[in-house]
């Protein structure tokens, strides 16, 4: 057994302050780092907020999960259609300007909102008007951040800047919901809103200053690759063929596309359009426990991150990541029969915990399968089909709900994703892939 004063206890002690040094290496060795972690991590936050209040504002003005899931397909079908095109828009445009543009873009839509709120001019054609072209920002801002990532990323720092981005989603899965329900219960969706352009505008300061930096460092080279702008639409084609090609070499990658495109419609349906009603109409609780629940969610994807990253190899990968699924699955089945609040909230954090074990799969798999020239291609089309049949999927939950009842509508759609995950787990190349 080691002693306080043994050889083994100060190498300990020496490896955790290198551990720990190693972690926080990105913030101290990189002001791009810092900067583009900083604008990211604080929109999120403003973000977070809005996704709850949001709901709670059509619920409040419809009562309706119809109007609730139309309102969810405008905002990601201007996200879905702009996909296809949108590696082809980074890769011509300097990444940082479309940052730019995006970020004064959701100031300006959030603040209207707000000023809306505060004025009770806000209508249902309004609220339509701004989530399309909320949906189109986020589609385009969404693959430019995530090219300057693999930019700002040097290899000397990769894997604890990747480390850090994502605790910093979870950090703000904590602690968006609850702030957003506590602005609900206790003041106005409008300073809701209000605080989301806030964020907007601090995170275009922190992008303002990163192209700064990045310009006295390495010029005006923030552009893509002239010989890349010169291809034009030939070039765009041949990329698009090549991912579909590099998808059909390796069954764990499309089978697992086409399986989530299906699957997604169930889940994500049920968070988005059915767990708020669940909460604020079917339960009438405080919009502050609709707000804990989804930072419940966070909680247990915090967890399911620290159990798989607590060990450097895991067998059976494929089979691990859809029980992953499995169990997320099994957590929204639960709400649909668990009626006591804190069972509510502890199925969220099952399902954050589910979902999360298969996230980390997938993207890992992503890494070691996909060669590096070809990885944003690849990812794109894994967004386009991960997102194509939502919008679609969003308006099938809320009028199945009008017409069914919510809760039979939760349990039907959880239950079909289940049975999707198990018939997907029937497939060799799934249960065996390492």
């Amino acid at each position: 057994m080691d002693t306080p004063n043994s050889p083994l206890s100060s190498t300990s002690s020496e490896g955790s302050h290198s551990a720990w040094a190693t972690f926080t290496s990105p913030v101290k060795q990189s002001k791009a780092f810092t900067l583009l972690w900083l604008g990211h991590w604080i929109a999120m936050l403003g973000s977070s907020v809005t996704t709850v209040i949001l709901p709670l504002v059509i619920y409040s003005l419809t009562g309706s999960t119809t109007i609730m899931g139309l309102a969810m397909t405008v905002y990601m079908l201007p996200n879905v259609l702009i996909l296809p095109f949108a590696g082809m828009i980074v890769d011509r445009i300097d990444r940082i300007r479309l940052l730019l543009f995006t970020n004064i873009a959701r100031f300006g839509l959030m603040s209207v909102a707000a000023v809306l709120m505060f004025t009770g001019g806000m209508k249902m054609p309004f609220l339509f008007i701004g989530l399309a072209l909320y949906g189109l920002m986020d589609g385009i801002f969404n693959p430019a951040y995530s090219a300057l990532r693999a930019q700002v990323f040097t290899p000397d720092i990769r894997n604890a800047a990747n480390a850090l981005s994502q605790i910093s989603i979870q950090a703000v899965r904590l602690l968006g919901p609850p702030l957003g329900g506590f602005i609900v219960s206790f003041s106005s969706p409008g300073v809701g809103f209000g605080l989301d352009s806030v964020t907007y505008l601090i995170s275009f300061a922190c992008f303002w200053m990163l192209s700064a930096h990045l310009t006295s460092i390495i010029g005006k080279r923030q552009a893509a690759d002239p010989e890349q702008q010169d291809q034009g639409g030939q070039h765009f084609v041949k990329d698009f063929i090549a991912g579909f090609t590099i998808l059909k070499s390796h069954p764990w990658l499309w089978i697992t596309i086409l399986a989530f495109s299906f699957i997604n419609i169930c889940y994500s349906g049920i968070i988005a359009v059915l767990v708020p009603w669940l909460f604020k109409v079917h339960h009438s609780y405080s919009p502050v426990v609709y707000g804990v629940a989804m930072a419940s969610s966070g909680v247990g994807a915090m967890v399911g991150a620290f159990v798989y990253g607590s060990r450097k190899h895991w067998k059976h990968r494929g089979l691990l990541a859809y029980l992953g699924a499995l169990v997320s699955g099994l957590a929204l089945l639960l709400l649909s029969v668990v009626t006591w609040m804190p069972g509510l909230i502890m199925s969220m954090m099952l399902e954050g915990f589910g979902i999360m074990i298969f996230a980390i799969i997938w993207e890992t798999s992503l890494q070691e399968l996909v060669p590096a020239e070809s990885f944003g291609r690849v990812a794109s089309l894994d967004l386009m089909f991960s997102f194509a049949l939502l919008p679609i999927g969003y308006l099938a939950v809320g009028a199945v709900a009008d017409k069914l009842g919510g809760i039979f509508t939760i349990g039907l759609f959880a239950a079909i994703g289940m049975c999707i995950v198990l018939g997907v787990l029937f497939v060799p190349h799934i249960r065996r892939f390492q």
